[in-house]
Formats: structure tokens, C-alpha cells, sequence
């Protein structure tokens, strides 16, 4: 098993390492790797539904989706990401236990009572420190999971808070937990890089054949093309979102406006947009957004030329997108 400590932060680029290894490398592998701060969504979720939009923004997050299914997930510095990718007999590849049996060992070597719970959890008494999510192809599976060592519970919980009832849709829906730094439980302080380090050592020496490996020329120029091509796009992180529709009531000056939008594959399908008090539908300002992504460098390009002011008296243009999110 070839074992990489990767030391880029650029999640992007991480996503992609993930899916390089998977699909371009015939050995098994395990890598360990951090992200700048981040959220990760799961393949077929609602990205828009999952992310405080507003905490994005303002703090520059990256949003990534990943190649593997279930919830969302907030990364940082302080939280250390492993991967296993392992060829095995189809049909019999989805283990959580079999890959987080070594994660629960170099805890508590650590004196931390981790334990394996419900269908992909580590937890420390009623406390989630590890996500976990598998996807498999054929005879290939990529099994990763979050470590929170040393992250920004508050950060975490701004980045992850939602607005309920505003997006409805089909997709998975995220369960958030109870979560705490596994750092808060142990006895000796240790920084995450040496706790990385243990870790790495623990898997080399209880694999037959591990062997550490560092990344090649070959390997960084199909990682670069993969995130270029795919992870740092965003018709992959935001427009592969199911099939959605999105419903709230906005207040722009005198007006009341109830919004509702219809979003297949990130682009808008069916727009309604109507005064509350008179129930009268703003036409014109539906059709110039109808069939555009729902994203907002996009509709406010669309509306440049548009007056919005003859239906909205005194209203910035801004204001009135921040309402279609």
C-alpha cells in the first residue's frame, strides 16, 4: 500500500488527489492532507440548501463537492482528512468498520475513548469527532473520513447553519451532530502535525507492504487537470445540485415579493416572482431571469441593462438578488 502525507491545503486540489488515486492509480493507497477552510458537500446533495451562504462570502470559504455520497461537512486547519483507496471483490467493498479500525487504534494508543457508532460516526462519549463516506466503482473503493483534531467548533457551526424551509428538494439531507476536537481529550497536548505523524507511522507499520510515496510530476499534472476540469468549477459544486425549488418571501422597500424558482442543473426553469398585497406577477423581470444559472455573478450580469426600478422604485439591484438565495 503506497502511504502520502500531502502537504497541499487547497481543497480543490485535494478533492482531486482523492479521485486521481481512485481512478488512475492500481495500488491500494492511503493518504492523510488538510484543507484550508472549506465545506464539503456530498455527491448528491443541495449545495445551496447545505451552506450558509452569507458566512461563505464573507470569509472567502471554498465549497467543494465531493465524489462520495452523504453529508455535508466543514473542514479547516485544524481538521486532518484521511483516504483509503483499496481494490477488492465487487459487491463486498463498503466496510466503515475495517477502515476506521486504525483511526480507533492511534486514539486510544492516545488514551482517547473513541468508538465506532452508528453507520459512519467516531465518537467520544455523545460527542462526533469523525465523519466517514465511501464511494465505490466496480472493484474500487474510496473510503475518507474527517478527523476534528483542533478546528473551530464556532466556525464550524456558523458555516453549517441553514435556513429551514426555504429549499425543497429531494436530496440528502445533512444530520448534524453534537461535535468536539479530539485534542480536548488528551492528557498530553500534541500539535496536529504530530499527531498526523503517528497516525501515518501506525498505518506503515500495520499494513504488510505499506511504503511511503510522494506524489510525482505525473500525478501533480492530473490532479491539476481533474480540479481544473471538475472540483473547481461551478457547474460541478453547485449546479450538479438534484432538481430544487426554492420559495421565500423578501421585503425590498414598500414591497413585499414572494419568490419562487425552479432549478434543474443550476439553471433557473420556472421563475414567479409576485407582489404579495396586489398578487401581481413582475413578468418582465421573470423572463429575463428564467433559463440563466442560479448564481449570483450571473443574474446580476443578466439584469446590467435591465431597469429594475420600474418595478422596484429605489431598489439596488444587489438587494434584490440577495433575495434569490
Amino acid at each position: 500500500m503506497l502511504c502520502i502525507i500531502n502537504d497541499q491545503t487547497d481543497p480543490f486540489f485535494n478533492t482531486a488527489a482523492e479521485e486521481h488515486i481512485f481512478r488512475h492509480t492500481k495500488q491500494d493507497c492511503f493518504m492523510l492532507y488538510r484543507n484550508s477552510p472549506s465545506i464539503i458537500v456530498g455527491k448528491h446533495q443541495n449545495t445551496l440548501a447545505e451552506i450558509n451562504l452569507n458566512f461563505v462570502k464573507s470569509r472567502n470559504v471554498k465549497v467543494v463537492r465531493r465524489l462520495s455520497g452523504g453529508g455535508t461537512v466543514y473542514h479547516d486547519l485544524g481538521n486532518l482528512n484521511f483516504a483509503f483507496i483499496h481494490t477488492g471483490k465487487e459487491g463486498k467493498l463498503v466496510d466503515f468498520v475495517k477502515y476506521t479500525k486504525p483511526i480507533i487504534e492511534v486514539l486510544n494508543n492516545l488514551s482517547v475513548p473513541a468508538r465506532f457508532e452508528g453507520v459512519n460516526d467516531l465518537r467520544v462519549g455523545d460527542k462526533k469527532i469523525s465523519g466517514n463516506a465511501e464511494h465505490v466503482f466496480k472493484t474500487r473503493v474510496l473510503h475518507h473520513g474527517t478527523l476534528l483534531y483542533s478546528s473551530n467548533l464556532e466556525d464550524l457551526s456558523s458555516a453549517l447553519k441553514i435556513r429551514p424551509g426555504v429549499y425543497h428538494d429531494k436530496a440528502v439531507q445533512s444530520i448534524r451532530s453534537s461535535v468536539a476536537n479530539i485534542n480536548e481529550f488528551l492528557g498530553e497536548k500534541l500539535s496536529i502535525t504530530h499527531f498526523r505523524d503517528i497516525l501515518f507511522r501506525h498505518i506503515l507499520d500495520t499494513y504488510e507492504g505499506a511504503e511511503a510515496y510522494h506524489l510525482t510530476k505525473n500525478d501533480l499534472l492530473s490532479i491539476q487537470q481533474i480540479k481544473e476540469e471538475k472540483y473547481a468549477t461551478w457547474k460541478w459544486n453547485f449546479g450538479y445540485s438534484p432538481r430544487y425549488r426554492f420559495q421565500q418571501d423578501i421585503r425590498l422597500g414598500r414591497k413585499n415579493l414572494v419568490v419562487d424558482l425552479l432549478v434543474e442543473r443550476g439553471v433557473i426553469t420556472e421563475i414567479s416572482i409576485t407582489e404579495q398585497e396586489t398578487k401581481e406577477s413582475l413578468n418582465e423581470l421573470e423572463k429575463e431571469l428564467t433559463g440563466i444559472d442560479h448564481k449570483e455573478d450571473v443574474i446580476m450580469d443578466k439584469l446590467q441593462s435591465f431597469d429594475i426600478n420600474r418595478y422596484l422604485p429605489g431598489i439596488d439591484k444587489s438587494e434584490f438578488i440577495n433575495g434569490l438565495f
